[in-house]
């Protein structure tokens, strides 16, 4: 299975055009079928010019995400003492990355009704809150992704995906770390701009 797109259509689903007084699963609900429609409406154009979607991703995206808090997360121990420049140098490079990988990624998904959105369950408060969804794959199957976001200066932010049980965060944090350890923050990090270091969030591999 492709993780990878899976990744993509869950964080993709948060759009900053949807009012930030949402609550967790109705603000997905909506901006579900908003990227839906805004992919299907320029589907030739984003097919010949990925890049341009790649963009789109970046506008829509990525003010719903708690990028740096994110980052800080994969780097764990080895983000301790760094200066917060190189945190959020570090969180622009991994956030490129991703969006790179989800314009590729999202363009093969055909259908908003792919996607299910569950109630929320469990205990959830403002510093993690878990939505579940399941995504229907073309092979029939079901795959569950769950997707936590914190309450962050009064909007909603995502800072890990969790496919099939899986965290993103905990993946690149064992990859990044591996990196860290042979190379060095700084030279991870200039690889990671040059986009030298491909990260892998394919759960199967």
């Amino acid at each position: 299975m492709r993780v990878l797109l899976i990744l993509a259509l869950s964080l993709g689903s948060l759009a900053p055009a949807i009012a930030s007084d949402l609550e967790p699963v109705e603000l997905i609900r909506q901006t579900t079928g908003e990227l839906f429609a805004l992919v299907d409406e320029n589907r030739s154009e984003f097919e010949q010019n990925p890049e341009r979607l790649q963009v789109t991703l970046q506008e829509r995206l990525l003010p719903r995400l708690d990028t740096v808090y994110s980052a800080r997360l994969v780097l764990g121990r080895h983000g301790r003492g760094l200066e917060t420049e190189k945190i959020e140098a570090f969180a622009e490079a991994l956030s490129n990355v991703l969006m790179k990988n989800y314009a590729t990624g999202l363009l093969e998904f055909r259908s908003r009704d792919q996607v299910e959105i569950l109630p929320l369950a469990g205990n959830n408060n403002e510093r993690a809150t878990r939505v579940r969804t399941r995504l229907a794959l073309d092979s029939g199957e079901q795959a569950p992704v769950d997707y936590v976001l914190r309450l962050n200066d009064g909007q909603w932010r995502v800072f890990d995906v969790i496919i099939e049980g899986i965290s993103y965060v905990a993946t690149f944090r064992n990859q990044i770390g591996e990196e860290i350890r042979r190379d060095g923050f700084d030279q991870m990090l200039s690889r990671l701009e040059a986009g030298d270091i491909e990260l892998n969030v394919d759960a199967e591999s």
